[in-house]
């Protein structure tokens, strides 16, 4: 527990703040608070505090927050940060309640690698029973094709009708063996993109905030303020809560990439519903913007702006959230930012 001023100097700090940040009671009363934070809630706090003080519209007064804190000796941590405020006379004091996520982010962060290896030896495994399904399938109409036009090729020299009769009978068959191979490719295409969900009834507001704690796990979108403003009227939705996790993840760290080294970096996340019976959920920041050529290619699989991407992450987005009925699009600003939505069919149960 720390308590400070609207000043943000530090006027109480317990002793298991001692434990927690290795500073003792003496050397941080009367500090500036911001000396136990990092990044970009280093540089906001104060105006958070003013923004408080001046409108009276809280932005962290009364809501838990998981952001990270530096220790004494340098190193940064996740915490779960709560603050509570009181006013004496005409001043206000404000009491921080930090409880330490490391152990819990790490077995968060391990569980997700382990999830991930299992998805991609399951993905891995499948691609290997694909291709050999489809070598299989293949080979029979793809070696009848080169058979047909090998004996069309010998037979174009001659002039004889019987041998043109033969010609065409040749191609007629190459082209409906053409036919069938693709026949065969667009059935595997559609079996592929139904795919299987394991969609039940989840409720949206913590399914995000699950979302947003674990995206906290990487170090891109670790510091960055999030909103959550979830619509208490969409109650629950019908999806898969693992792999809508993915797409929210995968949403914010590309936003992170876009707000890397822009001041005042701000992201949210918006839920609300629609007249269709979906659940709208919106993930925006205060970046550049998407250019037009950026657009069209969006959700285009190996297609991608960073140095390092693979440009499969909107794709694998795309893929999810159609299995499970919605649409997702890179939603038109006027203010030249990026937003994210996409869609999910509520539960008729919770309506």
């Amino acid at each position: 527990m720390i308590v400070i001023d609207e000043t943000g100097r530090i006027l109480a700090f317990s002793r298991a703040a001692e434990q927690l940040f290795g500073y003792t009671t003496d050397e941080m009363v009367g500090k500036d608070v911001r000396c136990l934070m990092s990044g970009n809630d280093r540089t906001n706090h104060q105006n958070y505090v003013n923004k408080y003080l001046d409108t009276g519209k809280s932005h962290i007064i009364g809501v838990g927050r998981v952001v990270t804190a530096r220790r004494a000796d340098g190193s940064v941590f996740p915490i779960d940060l709560k603050i509570g405020e009181a006013r004496v006379g005409d001043h206000y004091l404000f009491t921080a309640f930090v409880r330490d996520l490391s152990e819990q982010r790490r077995n968060e962060l391990r569980m997700q690698e382990m999830q991930a290896e299992l998805v991609h030896f399951s993905r891995m495994s499948a691609v290997g029973t694909m291709a050999s399904a489809l070598a299989h399938e293949l080979n029979q109409p793809l070696t009848a094709v080169a058979n047909y036009l090998e004996a069309a090729r010998d037979l174009l020299d001659s002039d004889n009708e019987a041998t043109r009769e033969i010609l065409r009978e040749a191609l007629d068959e190459a082209a409906r063996q053409a036919v069938r191979a693709g026949e065969i490719v667009r059935k595997l295409r559609g079996y592929v993109s139904r795919g299987e969900i394991d969609a039940r009834s989840v409720a949206l507001a913590p399914l995000i905030a699950d979302a947003v704690a674990l995206s906290r796990v990487s170090g891109d979108v670790a510091d960055i303020p999030i909103e959550q403003v979830v619509d208490p009227d969409v109650g629950c939705v019908l999806a898969d809560p693992i792999q809508v996790q993915q797409v929210i993840i995968n949403l914010l760290r590309n936003a992170a990439d876009a707000l890397k080294g822009r001041d005042g970096p701000m992201m949210s996340i918006t839920a609300t519903r629609n007249s269709e019976g979906f659940a709208v959920v919106s993930v925006c920041d205060n970046g550049p913007g998407l250019t037009e050529d950026i657009r069209r290619t969006l959700f285009k699989p190996f297609m991608t702006s960073k140095s390092q991407g693979m440009g499969l992450g909107l794709s694998i987005c795309q893929t999810i959230v159609e299995a499970h009925g919605g649409k997702i699009e890179a939603a038109p600003q006027n203010d030249g930012n990026s937003c994210f939505r996409f869609t999910l069919r509520l539960d008729p149960a919770s309506r």
